[in-house]
């Protein structure tokens, strides 16, 4: 019992131990995070490392940077990227901006509900194959393993020092809640800085709050988190209800934040609305050109150039001191 109370305890000061500041300038309160899966620097410095190896895949091509590149807002730049054995890909890649609040973190599985069930996905999901390592578990550990340097930063970042897949899809979560967006024009412009976004913007801002548009790209993050149905479902993806088996949820996909929308395209949950404009022509809203140009506009105004080019989220140069 002394041990049961003492693992307890060790659990309490994990999920509260202080060590990880937020940055206060953002306009958002901090986001959750799991209470066995606490921020560290350590942890976020791995999970970083993680994040841009190609050894996570089972033919050593792929790595999560590979289809979320930071120049396309952590999205991809092509409709659907192949997985490894070139297995068809299935839906484009989302942007990965403020993940961190999301409650519902894919386009149609409403268990994906944190970043560390959602890792599984990429690393082990079998419909499409991405990275291929269902069944290679060990195999991925053994890699890891081999490099000391990976040794030393597990060890640094988890009380039981192990190279796990568990513990692997933990630092991938607690790197990926450090990807916040909340320095767009249309941020200073929220914050009060009306010369933050050009006229046209400001139209196409006004436009967003009056056709309808952010009744579903709601909030802060621009998105409602929930799903919806635009058009005839398409017979190669039909959307939710290949979870939950409600003939009522065929051709719902969830909300896309538009965080950074404009350099995350192609657009669309197959990747099939080659443009802005196109994407929101699919829309059931009647709208005249001008005012799809005002929306494009203002779309443009989403687009935060400091996140995009933040070193922090990108490829680490070294780890333990060496070059990679």
């Amino acid at each position: 019992m002394r041990r049961l109370w003492a693992a307890a305890a060790l659990l309490l000061v994990a999920a509260v131990a202080p060590g990880w500041q937020w940055p206060q300038d953002t306009g958002f309160d901090p986001p959750p995070v799991p209470a066995d899966n606490a921020m560290s620097a350590a942890k976020v410095e791995l999970g970083r490392r993680l994040f841009y190896d190609a050894d996570l895949s089972s033919d050593g091509t792929l790595a999560c940077s590979s289809c979320h590149e930071q120049r396309h807002g952590f999205a991809d730049s092509v409709a659907t990227r192949p997985g490894v054995g070139d297995h068809a890909g299935k839906r484009n890649a989302p942007g990965l901006a403020n993940v961190a609040w999301l409650p519902r973190l894919t386009y149609a599985d409403p268990g994906a509900t944190s970043l560390e069930i959602q890792a599984l996905t990429p690393l082990l999901g079998e419909n499409p194959v991405e990275m291929g390592m269902k069944g290679r578990e060990a195999e991925l550990a053994r890699r890891l393993k081999a490099d000391a340097c990976y040794r030393r930063s597990f060890a640094r970042a988890f009380p039981d020092s192990r190279i796990t897949v568990p513990n692997v899809v933990a630092a991938l979560a607690a790197f990926q809640r450090t990807m916040i967006s909340s320095d767009a024009p249309y941020d200073r412009f929220r914050r009060g800085d009306a010369a933050a976004l050009t006229g046209p913007q400001r139209e196409g801002e006004r436009l967003f709050r009056t056709s309808g548009c952010s009744s579903c790209h709601a909030g802060p993050h621009l998105t409602d988190a929930a799903y919806h149905r635009l058009g005839d479902p398409a017979p190669s993806d039909a959307g939710l209800v290949e979870q939950t088996g409600l003939e009522e949820d065929r051709g719902r996909f969830r909300t896309p934040s538009l965080r950074n929308v404009a350099i995350t395209g192609p657009w669309w949950h197959d990747g099939t609305a080659t443009s802005l404009e196109d994407a929101i022509r699919r829309h059931p809203v009647s709208l005249a050109d001008r005012d799809i140009a005002a929306l494009v506009a203002f779309l443009h105004g989403l687009t935060d150039e400091r996140f995009r080019t933040d070193p922090r989220l990108a490829r680490p140069d070294t780890a333990c001191g060496k070059r990679l």
